[in-house]
C-alpha cells in the first residue's frame, strides 16, 4: 500500500523498549499471582502510573503519533507481559476512545482527565455497550435514555463491561428512539457518584482474570444534558436526517469499535508472541532421546509456522493502524481483518505452545496455559470472529451478507 512502511521511527522504537522493560520487570512477574487472585492489580496500575504509562498524556501522545503505530506497538509489549494485567492498565482506553470519537472538545477536556486521575489517585473508565440480550447485535440495545427537561433519565443493564461498576466514569450507549435501531442510539457519560448506577454480578472468567468484568445496572440514572456526547443539537439533527430517510453517519458504538480494533489486535499479537517465544526457548533447551526437541522437524516446522503467523498478524495490525491514523478508508474492512487474524492467531499459537511443552505445558508451572486461556477472548469480545468475517464479507462483495 502506497505510503505504508513497517519500519518504526526512533521515537516509537524508544517507547517500545521502555514499555517492554516495564512489561518484563513488573507485569510478567506479577501475572500468575493476579490471575489466581482474580482481582484488579491496583499495585501494578499504580506502578504504571508512577512512570507515566497509565496516564492520559501517554495515551493521547501515542494515539496522535503520526505513523499510527505507537499505540499498537506499546500494547503488544504490555500484553506480551500479561494479558489480564495489561487489560487492567489499558481498559480505560476504550472508554476514552468512545468519548474522543463522540464527544465535543469541552466534554473531552472535562471527562478524560477524570478517567485516569493521577499517580497518587488512580481513576478508571468503563465503556458499556453490550447487554444480556445484545452482545454483538448492537441494534438490539434496550437501555433507554429519555429526556426530562434539560436532563436525561437512563434505565437498563449493561454486561461484559471492563471496569464496570468500579470505574469512576462510565460511558454508556443507550437508545433514544428504539424504532430507529442503531441509528436511534446515543452515547452518554455517567459522572462519578451518580445515584442509580451500581455494579451487578462480577464475572469469573476463563482468562484475563486480573481484569475486572461485570454488569452495570442503571436504575433511573439522571444526568444533565451536558453528559450527552456530541450535544443535543447534533443528536436532534442526526435523528431528523434518519427520519427523513437520509444517511445519518456511523453509529457511536460501531465507530468506537472500528477505531479500537487495531489496538485490540495488537493485544492478541502480544499474547501470541509471548507464547511463541516461550515455546521456542523451551525447544532450544529441552532434550528428549539425546537431542534438543527443537532439532526435530515436527517441532521446528511448528515453530516456523508460529513465527510466521505472529508476523502476519502484526503486519495486518500495523497496516490497519497506519490507515486509521492517516485517514485511509477501510474499504476492505482492514480493521476487522487485523482483529480476526490476530485473535485467531493468538488462540492457535498458544495452543501449539502447550503442545510443544507437552504435559508440562498443561500445568500452571509454565505460563503457556495461562496465555492460552487469555487468548480465547480475542475471538469473542469487540466483535466475534464471525462478526469480523461478516463485516469483511460485506466489504469485499458489496452485498448485504447475513
Amino acid at each position: 500500500m502506497s505510503g505504508f512502511c513497517p519500519e518504526l521511527s526512533g521515537d516509537v522504537a524508544e517507547v517500545r523498549d521502555w514499555v517492554h522493560a516495564f512489561a518484563r520487570d513488573v507485569v510478567r512477574p506479577a501475572g500468575a499471582e493476579w490471575d489466581e487472585r482474580e482481582e484488579t492489580p491496583w499495585p501494578v496500575i499504580q506502578e504504571a502510573a508512577k512512570i507515566g504509562l497509565y496516564s492520559l498524556d501517554f495515551f493521547a501522545t501515542q494515539w496522535f503519533e503520526e505513523s499510527g503505530l505507537a499505540l499498537p506497538v506499546a500494547f503488544e509489549e504490555i500484553f506480551w507481559g500479561d494479558a489480564g494485567i495489561g487489560l487492567s492498565i489499558v481498559g480505560t482506553g476504550l472508554a476514552a476512545a468512545a468519548l474522543s470519537a463522540n464527544g465535543t472538545p469541552e466534554q473531552m477536556g472535562e471527562w478524560l482527565p477524570q478517567m485516569f486521575g493521577t499517580e497518587n489517585d488512580i481513576k478508571l473508565g468503563a465503556f458499556c455497550a453490550s447487554e444480556p440480550d445484545a452482545g454483538s447485535d448492537i441494534g438490539s440495545i434496550r437501555t433507554r435514555a429519555v429526556p426530562d427537561g434539560g436532563d436525561w433519565i437512563i434505565n437498563g443493564v449493561k454486561t461484559w463491561a471492563t471496569n464496570g461498576g468500579i470505574a469512576n466514569v462510565h460511558v454508556i450507549v443507550a437508545s433514544v428512539d428504539p424504532a430507529l435501531g442503531t441509528r436511534g442510539q446515543a452515547t452518554f457519560v455517567i459522572p462519578p457518584g451518580t445515584p442509580g448506577l451500581s455494579m451487578g454480578q462480577k464475572f469469573r472468567k476463563h482468562g484475563i482474570r486480573a481484569s475486572h468484568t461485570a454488569e452495570v445496572v442503571l436504575d433511573n440514572v439522571r444526568v444533565p444534558g451536558s453528559c450527552l456526547l456530541g450535544g443535543r443539537d447534533k443528536l436532534d439533527a442526526r435523528l431528523a436526517r434518519v427520519r427523513n430517510g437520509e444517511r445519518a453517519g456511523e453509529q457511536g458504538a460501531m465507530r468506537t469499535f472500528e477505531t479500537t480494533r487495531p489496538v485490540v489486535a495488537a493485544m492478541a499479537v502480544g499474547i501470541a508472541r509471548a507464547a511463541y517465544e516461550y515455546a521456542r526457548d523451551y525447544a532450544r533447551e529441552r532434550e528428549q532421546f539425546g537431542r534438543k526437541i527443537g532439532e526435530n522437524q515436527a517441532i521446528a516446522f511448528l515453530l516456523a509456522e508460529m513465527a510466521t503467523r505472529v508476523d502476519v498478524a502484526r503486519l495486518l495490525t500495523w497496516r490497519a493502524a497506519w490507515m486509521a491514523r492517516n485517514g485511509r478508508q477501510f474499504e476492505q474492512a482492514e480493521g476487522s481483518m487485523s482483529k480476526l487474524v490476530a485473535g485467531e492467531t493468538a488462540v492457535w499459537v498458544t495452543e501449539q505452545a502447550i503442545q510443544i511443552l507437552g504435559g508440562a505445558g498443561y500445568t500452571r508451572d509454565h505460563p503457556v496455559e495461562r496465555f492460552h486461556r487469555d487468548a480465547k477472548i480475542y475471538t469473542i469480545f469487540e466483535g466475534t470472529s464471525e462478526i469480523q468475517r461478516l463485516i469483511i464479507g460485506r466489504a469485499v462483495t458489496g452485498l448485504p451478507v447475513r
